[in-house]
Protein backbone atom coordinates (compact mmCIF):
# COMPACT_ATOMS: atom_id res chain seq x y z
CA UNK A 1 0.00 0.00 0.00
CA UNK A 2 1.25 3.31 -0.87
CA UNK A 3 1.75 6.76 1.44
CA UNK A 4 -0.62 8.55 -0.23
CA UNK A 5 -3.38 5.17 0.36
CA UNK A 6 -2.74 5.98 4.02
CA UNK A 7 -5.58 8.19 6.41
CA UNK A 8 -3.86 11.61 7.44
CA UNK A 9 -4.37 12.93 10.82
CA UNK A 10 -4.84 16.67 11.13
CA UNK A 11 -5.54 18.40 13.73
CA UNK A 12 -7.39 21.85 13.72
CA UNK A 13 -6.81 24.13 16.49
CA UNK A 14 -10.10 26.25 17.17
CA UNK A 15 -9.62 29.68 18.72
CA UNK A 16 -11.60 30.50 21.69
CA UNK A 17 -14.84 32.61 20.96
CA UNK A 18 -15.14 36.32 21.62
CA UNK A 19 -16.80 38.06 23.82
CA UNK A 20 -18.47 41.07 22.94
CA UNK A 21 -19.73 43.44 25.80
CA UNK A 22 -21.91 46.11 24.91
CA UNK A 23 -23.19 49.62 26.58
CA UNK A 24 -26.36 50.53 26.85
CA UNK A 25 -28.23 50.72 23.21
CA UNK A 26 -30.18 53.52 22.11
CA UNK A 27 -32.47 52.93 19.19
CA UNK A 28 -32.72 54.98 16.20
CA UNK A 29 -29.86 56.39 15.96
CA UNK A 30 -27.61 57.31 13.01
CA UNK A 31 -23.97 56.23 13.29
CA UNK A 32 -23.14 56.65 9.55
CA UNK A 33 -21.45 59.47 9.57
CA UNK A 34 -19.31 58.38 12.42
CA UNK A 35 -18.42 55.01 10.70
CA UNK A 36 -17.16 57.23 7.56
CA UNK A 37 -15.23 59.99 9.22
CA UNK A 38 -13.97 57.97 12.08
CA UNK A 39 -14.86 60.40 14.44
CA UNK A 40 -16.35 58.58 17.25
CA UNK A 41 -16.73 61.85 19.54
CA UNK A 42 -18.43 63.82 16.94
CA UNK A 43 -21.65 65.69 17.87
CA UNK A 44 -25.12 65.39 15.93
CA UNK A 45 -26.83 68.30 16.41
CA UNK A 46 -26.73 70.78 19.80
CA UNK A 47 -28.78 67.46 21.85
CA UNK A 48 -26.63 64.24 20.85
CA UNK A 49 -23.39 63.23 22.27
CA UNK A 50 -21.49 60.29 21.48
CA UNK A 51 -19.96 59.28 24.69
CA UNK A 52 -16.63 57.25 24.33
CA UNK A 53 -16.39 53.85 26.79
CA UNK A 54 -13.14 52.14 27.39
CA UNK A 55 -12.51 48.82 28.34
CA UNK A 56 -8.74 46.42 28.60
CA UNK A 57 -9.08 44.19 26.09
CA UNK A 58 -7.49 40.67 26.15
CA UNK A 59 -6.94 38.15 23.84
CA UNK A 60 -10.59 36.74 24.82
CA UNK A 61 -12.31 40.06 24.71
CA UNK A 62 -13.07 42.92 22.59
CA UNK A 63 -14.70 46.38 23.30
CA UNK A 64 -17.69 47.55 21.44
CA UNK A 65 -18.30 51.61 21.45
CA UNK A 66 -22.19 52.31 21.16
CA UNK A 67 -23.63 55.86 21.29
CA UNK A 68 -25.35 56.77 25.05
CA UNK A 69 -27.98 60.01 24.38
CA UNK A 70 -30.02 61.75 26.88
CA UNK A 71 -33.22 60.70 27.79
CA UNK A 72 -35.44 63.72 26.37
CA UNK A 73 -33.58 62.90 23.06
CA UNK A 74 -35.24 59.63 22.89
CA UNK A 75 -38.11 60.89 21.18
CA UNK A 76 -36.27 63.00 19.23
CA UNK A 77 -37.39 62.62 15.67
CA UNK A 78 -35.94 65.16 13.46
CA UNK A 79 -32.72 64.50 14.67
CA UNK A 80 -33.25 61.11 12.91
CA UNK A 81 -33.66 62.61 9.15
CA UNK A 82 -31.62 61.46 6.45
CA UNK A 83 -32.16 63.38 3.50
CA UNK A 84 -30.26 60.74 1.27
CA UNK A 85 -33.62 60.22 -1.24
CA UNK A 86 -31.23 57.72 -3.18
CA UNK A 87 -31.08 57.90 -7.29
CA UNK A 88 -34.77 57.44 -7.83
CA UNK A 89 -35.58 59.93 -5.56
CA UNK A 90 -33.74 62.72 -6.59
CA UNK A 91 -35.04 61.94 -10.39
CA UNK A 92 -38.65 61.47 -8.78
CA UNK A 93 -38.18 64.81 -7.09
CA UNK A 94 -36.44 67.00 -10.12
CA UNK A 95 -39.37 65.67 -12.27
CA UNK A 96 -42.12 66.77 -10.05
CA UNK A 97 -40.70 70.12 -9.85
CA UNK A 98 -40.48 70.00 -13.63
CA UNK A 99 -44.05 69.29 -13.91
CA UNK A 100 -45.47 71.82 -11.31
CA UNK A 101 -42.96 74.39 -13.70
CA UNK A 102 -44.63 73.37 -16.71
CA UNK A 103 -48.44 73.41 -15.58
CA UNK A 104 -48.48 76.59 -13.71
CA UNK A 105 -51.04 78.56 -12.65
CA UNK A 106 -52.66 75.37 -12.50
CA UNK A 107 -50.19 73.36 -10.29
CA UNK A 108 -50.37 76.56 -7.85
CA UNK A 109 -53.66 75.47 -6.65
CA UNK A 110 -52.24 72.05 -5.49
CA UNK A 111 -49.07 73.02 -4.11
CA UNK A 112 -50.24 75.92 -2.04
CA UNK A 113 -52.20 74.44 1.49
CA UNK A 114 -52.86 76.70 4.97
CA UNK A 115 -53.48 75.06 7.69
CA UNK A 116 -55.50 77.02 10.87
CA UNK A 117 -53.95 78.64 13.50
CA UNK A 118 -54.61 75.75 16.13
CA UNK A 119 -53.56 73.31 13.68
CA UNK A 120 -49.75 72.08 12.39
CA UNK A 121 -48.93 70.00 9.29
CA UNK A 122 -46.50 67.11 9.03
CA UNK A 123 -44.88 66.87 5.95
CA UNK A 124 -43.41 63.55 4.27
CA UNK A 125 -42.06 62.95 1.05
CA UNK A 126 -41.13 59.56 -0.64
CA UNK A 127 -42.17 58.27 2.95
CA UNK A 128 -39.50 60.31 4.37
CA UNK A 129 -39.87 63.14 7.43
CA UNK A 130 -39.53 66.52 6.10
CA UNK A 131 -36.48 68.13 7.75
CA UNK A 132 -38.11 71.68 9.81
CA UNK A 133 -40.85 69.68 11.72
CA UNK A 134 -44.62 70.55 11.50
CA UNK A 135 -45.23 73.10 9.01
CA UNK A 136 -48.00 76.37 10.08
CA UNK A 137 -50.05 78.09 10.63
CA UNK A 138 -50.40 79.52 7.39
CA UNK A 139 -49.77 78.59 4.15
CA UNK A 140 -46.69 76.04 3.05
CA UNK A 141 -45.87 74.81 0.26
CA UNK A 142 -46.03 71.11 -1.02
CA UNK A 143 -44.94 68.97 -4.32
CA UNK A 144 -48.51 66.90 -4.75
CA UNK A 145 -46.70 64.03 -6.71
CA UNK A 146 -44.16 62.95 -3.98
CA UNK A 147 -45.28 64.85 -0.63
CA UNK A 148 -48.14 63.50 1.47
CA UNK A 149 -49.32 65.81 4.82
CA UNK A 150 -51.18 65.04 8.05
CA UNK A 151 -52.99 67.98 9.92
CA UNK A 152 -53.01 67.72 13.60
CA UNK A 153 -55.24 69.57 15.67
CA UNK A 154 -53.30 71.25 18.75
CA UNK A 155 -56.82 72.15 20.53
CA UNK A 156 -57.63 70.58 24.00
CA UNK A 157 -59.51 67.44 23.46
CA UNK A 158 -61.70 65.29 25.34
CA UNK A 159 -63.23 61.88 25.82
CA UNK A 160 -64.77 59.78 28.06
CA UNK A 161 -63.82 56.70 29.25
CA UNK A 162 -66.92 53.97 29.55
CA UNK A 163 -67.69 52.67 32.33
CA UNK A 164 -65.31 50.00 34.00
CA UNK A 165 -66.45 47.43 36.24
CA UNK A 166 -63.64 47.55 39.07
CA UNK A 167 -63.13 45.76 42.62
CA UNK A 168 -62.35 47.39 44.61
CA UNK A 169 -59.54 47.26 47.76
CA UNK A 170 -62.48 45.71 49.97
CA UNK A 171 -63.96 43.66 47.47
CA UNK A 172 -66.92 45.82 46.30
CA UNK A 173 -67.71 45.83 42.59
CA UNK A 174 -68.09 49.37 41.50
CA UNK A 175 -68.29 50.64 38.08
CA UNK A 176 -66.31 53.77 37.85
CA UNK A 177 -66.42 56.57 34.30
CA UNK A 178 -64.30 59.25 34.10
CA UNK A 179 -63.52 62.17 31.50
CA UNK A 180 -60.05 63.12 30.18
CA UNK A 181 -58.67 66.63 28.22
CA UNK A 182 -55.80 65.89 26.64
CA UNK A 183 -53.42 67.91 24.06
CA UNK A 184 -50.94 67.20 21.49
CA UNK A 185 -47.76 69.04 22.40
CA UNK A 186 -45.88 67.75 19.62
CA UNK A 187 -47.66 67.53 16.46
CA UNK A 188 -44.44 65.20 14.80
CA UNK A 189 -44.34 62.75 17.26
CA UNK A 190 -47.89 62.71 17.60
CA UNK A 191 -47.99 61.43 13.89
CA UNK A 192 -44.66 58.78 13.72
CA UNK A 193 -44.54 57.37 17.01
CA UNK A 194 -48.01 56.30 17.18
CA UNK A 195 -50.56 55.35 14.98
CA UNK A 196 -53.74 57.33 16.51
CA UNK A 197 -52.71 59.48 19.40
CA UNK A 198 -56.18 59.77 20.48
CA UNK A 199 -57.56 56.14 20.21
CA UNK A 200 -54.57 55.35 22.04
CA UNK A 201 -54.67 57.46 24.86
CA UNK A 202 -58.09 56.09 25.40
CA UNK A 203 -58.09 52.77 25.75
CA UNK A 204 -54.86 53.77 27.80
CA UNK A 205 -57.08 55.79 30.68
CA UNK A 206 -59.10 52.51 30.85
CA UNK A 207 -56.78 50.20 31.57
CA UNK A 208 -55.27 53.09 34.18
CA UNK A 209 -58.46 53.65 35.96
CA UNK A 210 -59.19 50.20 36.48
CA UNK A 211 -55.37 49.86 37.87
CA UNK A 212 -55.31 52.83 40.10
CA UNK A 213 -59.05 52.26 41.66
CA UNK A 214 -58.21 48.66 41.68
CA UNK A 215 -55.78 49.49 45.09
CA UNK A 216 -58.39 51.74 46.88
CA UNK A 217 -61.30 50.87 48.92
CA UNK A 218 -65.08 51.89 48.46
CA UNK A 219 -64.76 55.03 51.37
CA UNK A 220 -61.68 56.05 49.20
CA UNK A 221 -63.15 56.30 46.04
CA UNK A 222 -66.02 58.15 47.55
CA UNK A 223 -63.83 60.44 49.52
CA UNK A 224 -60.60 61.07 47.76
CA UNK A 225 -61.76 61.88 44.25
CA UNK A 226 -59.66 64.54 43.77
CA UNK A 227 -56.39 62.55 44.62
CA UNK A 228 -57.74 59.64 42.49
CA UNK A 229 -57.83 62.21 39.69
CA UNK A 230 -54.39 63.91 40.11
CA UNK A 231 -52.74 60.75 40.24
CA UNK A 232 -54.42 59.46 37.43
CA UNK A 233 -53.28 62.09 35.22
CA UNK A 234 -49.81 61.89 36.31
CA UNK A 235 -49.70 58.14 35.52
CA UNK A 236 -50.95 59.14 32.08
CA UNK A 237 -48.95 62.09 31.10
CA UNK A 238 -45.86 60.13 31.97
CA UNK A 239 -46.96 56.90 29.70
CA UNK A 240 -48.00 59.54 26.62
CA UNK A 241 -45.51 61.51 26.65
CA UNK A 242 -43.41 59.34 23.89
CA UNK A 243 -46.53 59.94 21.97
CA UNK A 244 -46.30 63.71 21.98
CA UNK A 245 -49.77 64.19 24.13
CA UNK A 246 -50.47 65.75 26.64
CA UNK A 247 -52.88 65.06 29.50
CA UNK A 248 -54.46 68.19 30.94
CA UNK A 249 -56.61 67.07 33.41
CA UNK A 250 -58.91 63.91 34.01
CA UNK A 251 -62.30 63.70 36.14
CA UNK A 252 -64.14 60.74 37.78
CA UNK A 253 -67.65 61.62 36.86
CA UNK A 254 -69.53 58.76 38.95
CA UNK A 255 -69.07 55.46 41.00
CA UNK A 256 -72.11 53.33 40.47
CA UNK A 257 -72.90 51.18 43.21
CA UNK A 258 -74.67 47.66 43.01
CA UNK A 259 -78.68 48.09 43.93
CA UNK A 260 -78.54 46.03 46.81
CA UNK A 261 -75.39 47.79 48.19
CA UNK A 262 -76.94 50.77 47.79
CA UNK A 263 -79.94 49.57 49.93
CA UNK A 264 -77.34 47.94 52.59
CA UNK A 265 -75.51 51.51 52.66
CA UNK A 266 -79.07 53.28 52.46
CA UNK A 267 -80.24 51.30 55.71
CA UNK A 268 -77.36 51.67 57.60
CA UNK A 269 -77.17 55.83 56.84
CA UNK A 270 -80.77 55.68 58.11
CA UNK A 271 -80.20 53.63 61.65
CA UNK A 272 -77.38 56.26 62.29
CA UNK A 273 -79.62 58.95 61.86
CA UNK A 274 -82.06 57.78 63.95
CA UNK A 275 -79.48 56.96 66.70
CA UNK A 276 -78.44 60.67 66.29
CA UNK A 277 -81.76 62.08 66.47
CA UNK A 278 -82.70 60.09 69.39
CA UNK A 279 -79.36 61.05 71.26
CA UNK A 280 -80.46 64.94 70.35
CA UNK A 281 -83.57 64.35 71.94
CA UNK A 282 -82.66 63.17 74.89
CA UNK A 283 -80.06 65.63 75.21
CA UNK A 284 -82.33 68.37 75.35
CA UNK A 285 -85.15 66.87 77.16
CA UNK A 286 -81.78 66.83 80.06
CA UNK A 287 -81.26 70.57 79.52
CA UNK A 288 -85.01 71.58 79.53
CA UNK A 289 -85.31 69.38 82.92
CA UNK A 290 -82.37 70.99 84.44
CA UNK A 291 -83.60 74.83 83.26
CA UNK A 292 -86.82 73.85 84.94
CA UNK A 293 -85.34 72.90 88.23
CA UNK A 294 -83.32 75.76 88.23
CA UNK A 295 -86.42 77.80 87.67
CA UNK A 296 -88.67 76.27 90.13
CA UNK A 297 -85.65 77.16 92.67
CA UNK A 298 -85.88 80.68 92.09
CA UNK A 299 -89.83 81.16 91.85
CA UNK A 300 -89.71 79.18 94.95
CA UNK A 301 -87.50 81.57 96.85
CA UNK A 302 -89.56 84.33 95.91
CA UNK A 303 -93.56 84.29 96.46
CA UNK A 304 -93.78 87.53 93.91
CA UNK A 305 -92.22 85.40 91.45
CA UNK A 306 -94.99 82.34 91.39
CA UNK A 307 -98.07 85.19 91.86
CA UNK A 308 -96.30 87.03 88.44
CA UNK A 309 -95.72 83.18 87.08
CA UNK A 310 -99.97 82.79 87.56
CA UNK A 311 -100.90 85.93 85.56
CA UNK A 312 -98.81 85.10 83.07
CA UNK A 313 -100.43 81.64 82.59
CA UNK A 314 -103.64 83.38 82.84
CA UNK A 315 -102.91 85.55 80.51
CA UNK A 316 -101.89 83.07 77.80
CA UNK A 317 -104.73 81.07 78.42
CA UNK A 318 -106.52 84.14 78.25
CA UNK A 319 -105.30 85.09 75.21
CA UNK A 320 -106.45 81.95 72.94
CA UNK A 321 -110.35 82.41 71.10
CA UNK A 322 -112.09 79.47 73.42
CA UNK A 323 -115.53 79.74 75.40
CA UNK A 324 -113.73 78.89 78.40
CA UNK A 325 -114.28 81.03 81.60
CA UNK A 326 -111.44 81.92 83.69
CA UNK A 327 -112.32 83.07 87.33
CA UNK A 328 -109.43 84.43 89.09
CA UNK A 329 -108.34 82.38 92.17
CA UNK A 330 -106.09 83.76 94.89
CA UNK A 331 -102.99 81.83 94.88
CA UNK A 332 -102.83 82.67 98.72
CA UNK A 333 -106.37 80.80 99.47
CA UNK A 334 -104.98 77.83 97.48
CA UNK A 335 -101.41 77.58 98.93
CA UNK A 336 -103.51 77.47 102.52
CA UNK A 337 -106.16 74.81 100.85
CA UNK A 338 -103.24 72.58 99.87
CA UNK A 339 -101.96 72.92 103.36
CA UNK A 340 -104.97 71.58 104.59
CA UNK A 341 -105.77 69.09 102.63
CA UNK A 342 -102.14 67.67 102.96
CA UNK A 343 -102.74 65.87 106.12
CA UNK A 344 -105.51 64.13 104.47
CA UNK A 345 -103.30 62.93 101.32
CA UNK A 346 -100.84 61.79 103.89
CA UNK A 347 -103.64 59.53 106.30
CA UNK A 348 -104.88 58.59 102.48
CA UNK A 349 -101.54 57.08 101.58
CA UNK A 350 -101.12 55.22 104.73
CA UNK A 351 -104.05 53.26 104.82
CA UNK A 352 -103.70 52.35 101.02
CA UNK A 353 -100.21 51.04 101.78
CA UNK A 354 -101.55 48.86 105.42
CA UNK A 355 -104.30 47.62 102.95
CA UNK A 356 -101.79 46.50 99.91
CA UNK A 357 -99.26 44.53 103.55
CA UNK A 358 -102.17 42.75 104.47
CA UNK A 359 -103.58 41.43 101.09
CA UNK A 360 -100.25 40.66 100.36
Amino acid sequence: MNNHDEPVERKFSVPPPREFKFSPVIPRINTDNARKTGNKNKKYGPDFTYLMKTRESTSSSTSIILPAVKKKDYFNVEANIQNEFGVCGWILTILSYLLIFFTLPISACMCIKVVQEYERAVIFRLGRLMPGGAKGPGIFFIVPCIDTYRKVDLRVLSFEVPPQEILSKDSVTVAVDAVVYFRISNATISVTNVEDAARSTKLLAQTTLRNILGTKTLAEMLSDREAISHQMQTTLDEATEPWGVKVERVEVKDVRLPVQLQRAMAAEAEAAREARAKVIVAEGEQKASRALKEAAEVIAESPSALQLRYLQTLNSISAEKNSTIIFPFPIDLLSAFLQRQQPKVDNFQTQMQKMAATSS
